[in-house]
């Protein structure tokens, strides 16, 4: 991921960040996402008291460009106090939209803890490919 487009992306994660309800696990995480169109999506966790109807910080990124008619995407920056990594219903939902999707994790002070793709957080992903002549 260029230089440039990772630390607008983790200016943006940050500032969704900062909105993330999180009062059950005290972990607040935010995500910025590129589409192609160049239009970047925030997202920020929300937790529930009745688990698990909350939603991951890329999940609401995700679908938000969905819901506003994006469908590929190029660059996911995640940031999280020590730099943690999206759990697997987040990696599988942003494979359905592309496994070359560029992925930085940065913790809070602005550490690259990983750069891959969607891929290389989901390496051999169920897809549409795998539902195909049926």
């Amino acid at each position: 991921m260029k230089l440039e487009i990772r630390e607008q992306l983790t200016r943006r994660a940050a500032e969704a960040r900062a909105h993330a309800y999180a009062p059950y696990s005290g972990y607040a995480v935010g995500a910025a996402l590129l589409a192609e169109s160049g239009v970047v999506f925030g997202g920020a966790n929300v937790e529930n008291a009745a688990y698990p109807t909350g939603l991951c910080a890329e999940r609401v990124a995700l679908f938000a460009a969905v819901a506003a008619g994006e469908r590929r995407f190029s660059a996911l920056v995640v940031l999280t106090r020590d730099g943690g990594t999206p759990c697997g219903s987040c990696r599988q939902a942003l494979a359905e939209f592309g496994l070359e999707t560029e992925v930085a994790i940065v913790d809070e002070s602005g550490h690259v803890s990983i750069e891959t793709t969607v891929g290389g957080l989901l390496p051999h992903a169920f897809g549409a490919s795998n539902l195909r002549g049926r």
